[in-house]
């Protein structure tokens, strides 16, 4: 993924305000990178505009030779669902369906046949040593297994990206240790690239690449 001069203009109140002023990177393919900086720096707004949840305002974002700014809102969802994963701070899992179909959810969404998908997600649950878990709530989980069905359904479509916000937010230290290890892992195992948002030192020195941000803007690069 290349970044070319990314910028980012909100409308608030009548004020004019800019989230990002000019960003550019580039991201080899699995390669894994943390976002750090101050609230209100502009890391949010960097990840949501990679994601293609967000559209930047100048700029532009290529993927695989594909200039992700100028496909239409179908195209992008299609792009989102296809081909990249997402992790949140609270998992985001559907409380009323059982983890297998969590995890299953994004593979039927593209059109695979359910009982196909739910096999891929038991094997997916497998591999996370969560085996047996498949036809349990999240609610009947701990925080970090919860994280991990999240980390599941991320994987399952086998992205060419995974997006994680804040992913060891709302856990204490030793199980988001924990996550971590499984995500980076999953990811360099699949050969998923890794964009992660962070405020944890602790978290963001786990990935090989690491950038702060300020002002709408890179202020630091740190490469391990």
């Amino acid at each position: 993924m290349v970044v070319n001069g990314l910028t980012k203009l909100y409308q608030r109140g009548g004020n004019t305000v800019q989230a990002l002023a000019g960003v550019s990177l580039s991201i080899p393919q699995g390669s894994q990178l943390a976002i750090m900086g101050p609230s209100g720096c502009g890391k949010t707004t960097l990840l949501h505009c990679l994601a293609g949840v967000l559209r930047p305002t100048t700029g532009s974002i290529t993927l695989d030779g594909t200039e992700m700014t100028t496909l239409s809102e179908g195209a992008i969802s299609e792009l989102r669902l296809k081909h990249f994963g997402f992790v949140f701070q609270d998992g985001q899992l559907l409380p009323e369906l059982p983890c297998q179909e969590n995890i299953a959810m994004p593979l039927m969404l593209a059109g695979v046949a359910r009982k196909e998908a739910i096999a891929r997600a038991q094997q997916i649950l497998v591999n996370l040593g969560l085996e047996g878990a498949g036809p349990y709530r999240p609610g009947q989980l701990s925080g970090g297994q919860a994280q991990r069905v999240a980390i599941g359904r991320a994987l399952i479509t086998n992205p060419k990206v995974v997006f994680a916000d804040e992913p060891t937010g709302a856990l204490d230290q030793s199980t988001g240790a924990e996550v971590m290890g499984v995500l980076t892992y999953a990811c360099q195992s699949t050969g998923a690239s890794l964009i992660l948002v962070t405020h944890d030192p602790s978290v963001a020195a786990r990935l090989p690449h690491e950038i702060h941000m300020r002002d709408g803007l890179i202020d630091q690069q740190v490469s391990r």
